[in-house]
């Protein structure tokens, strides 16, 4: 599989009139977890549909593991893995049924070879007791976690997962997030959706976050935070006694905004330098006030996502 496991170049899908994807380029290395990240509408499940070949483009190219998904559609399924949001499964079915029917469909070798895989999927996800259930009688999360264990059960090498976090109790969450990390240091790249966006935050290598289908920024959550914050750091302070004396000596001093305070609290916006961060909280504590602890907070996606709500390309 070549080092560059999705490519991108110049995507575009209409609907009639509308464009749901603008010129979208995007390059994605082997081993990555990417993060796509958007309002509804923003592009995302029409990219995801397009690679997974379920539509063509209106233009563009997209390559899969150096596979051409038009020319090279027959080796593109051998590498892809696709878990779409609410996948329906069959109610007559049991878990094991269900699985070992797509095993069959991957020519994943004898009955006996097809149970170890199934197994060995049903681990991975901890759906190990539900082996002999019916699948119509699984909770919304276990849906979940047996339409990934089907996912994985060829070994792809792309996976392409859309809200698979939906329905599932933070237990479960910390469980796909700790697979997905197992697959991704595996060599498997994995590009995944979610409006759970502290999930993307732990789980994701890097982000992709689109709008009105239009890419407007990629690279790490802490990269992402440095463009669209301006530079604002917030700053709480916690002091042995009373924190309105400390609220209204800062509420005097340079590039301090958003100031709130508690019994023995304050918390504020910096927009200043490392260096002159470092030199306000010299000052706090040369001007008598005791210090106890201090920390800086990062800002949440959601509050960057909310930024670039009306940002329409980069």
């Amino acid at each position: 599989m070549s080092e560059v496991a999705v490519e991108i170049r110049d995507l575009r899908v209409d609907y009639d009139d509308f464009v749901a994807v603008s010129d979208l380029s995007l390059t994605v290395p082997r081993g990555e977890v990417m993060g796509w990240v958007g309002p509804n509408g923003a592009g995302k499940t029409s990219t995801f549909r397009v690679m997974t070949m379920l539509m063509e483009p209106t233009y563009g190219e997209v390559q899969l593991g150096g596979f051409d998904i038009v020319e090279d559609a027959r080796k593109v399924r051998k590498i892809l893995g696709y878990m779409p949001d609410m996948a329906p499964v069959p109610t007559d079915l049991k878990v094991w049924e269900f699985l070992d029917f797509y095993a069959h469909a991957h020519k994943l070798g004898s009955r006996k070879a097809r149970g170890i895989r199934v197994d060995e999927c049903l681990e991975t996800v901890n759906l190990c007791e539900k082996r002999n259930s019916f699948c119509k009688d699984l909770s919304r999360g276990q849906t979940q976690r047996l339409i990934l264990a089907k996912t994985l059960l060829h070994r792809p090498e792309v996976l392409v997962l859309d809200e698979p976090a939906s329905g599932l109790d933070p237990v479960s969450r910390r469980e796909l997030r700790k697979t997905v990390q197992h697959l991704a240091s595996e060599g498997a790249t994995v590009l995944i959706s979610s409006h759970i966006l502290s999930e993307l935050d732990e789980m994701c290598s890097s982000l992709c976050i689109l709008n009105q289908g239009r890419l407007i920024a990629t690279g790490t959550a802490a990269e992402i935070r440095a463009k669209f914050g301006d530079g604002t750091r917030r700053m709480m302070l916690e002091f042995l006694g009373k924190a309105q004396p400390v609220r209204e000596w800062l509420s005097d001093r340079p590039r301090v905004s958003n100031l709130n305070a508690g019994d023995q609290q304050v918390g504020f916006h910096f927009t200043g330098t490392p260096e002159e961060q470092a030199g306000l909280i010299r000052d706090l504590i040369v001007a008598g006030f005791n210090l106890r602890t201090f920390s800086e907070e990062q800002f949440a996606l959601e509050e960057i996502l909310e930024q670039t709500s009306g940002e329409g390309g980069t």
